[in-house]
């Protein structure tokens, strides 16, 4: 039993790599709070830093992956990143406790979980940045994420941070 997990920078293909792998796939994505939680950390756009650790429900993720290594099956959140919400729940089932968990966060679960002797593997996706940024921007405005403008903004300034981002998730 145990977790493969997927960090890289957002748009690097984490989602689709975990499509493919053939296991179940819990979507860290999915755990993100409301926007109209309190204390959420704003961005220097003026909007709410949805790449922030701090906009994340890790101790929810962690019971989710915690849950589904130990018994194949967790009621997880369905969460909608135009809306900035949750639209609901499903249970994921996971049998034998294996299952692939890809998000922008996983970093920040990697050792707790190897902690917890949970892990198989923490895996870090990633393209060139320009091509992160070209997938990124075309996958965030199909789905329609957020306004164009902001999305544009924001994917110049994760494509500036991304060595780091990667380097971050390397250490991890």
């Amino acid at each position: 039993m145990g977790a493969v997990i997927l960090a890289g920078p957002s748009g690097s293909g984490k989602s689709h790599l975990a499509a493919r792998l053939g296991l179940p796939v819990l979507r860290l994505d999915d755990f993100y709070r409301e926007q109209g939680d309190p204390g959420m950390p704003q961005s220097s756009l003026g909007i709410i830093d949805w790449d922030d650790p701090a906009s994340w429900d890790k101790p929810r993720a962690l019971e989710a992956i915690s849950t589904l290594c130990h018994t194949g099956t967790a009621r997880v959140p369905i969460y909608d990143i135009g809306k900035s919400e949750r639209t609901g729940t499903h249970t994921l089932h996971a049998p034998n406790g294996r299952f692939v968990a890809e998000g922008l966060f996983a970093t920040q679960i990697v050792q707790e979980c190897r902690d917890a002797g949970i892990l198989d593997a923490a895996i870090c996706v990633r393209h060139h940045r320009f091509v992160t940024f070209l997938l990124r921007l075309s996958r965030d405005l199909h789905e329609g994420r957020k306004a164009p403008h902001v999305l544009v903004r924001r994917g110049w300034r994760l494509l500036r941070a991304e060595p780091a981002i990667i380097a971050d998730a390397v250490a991890h």
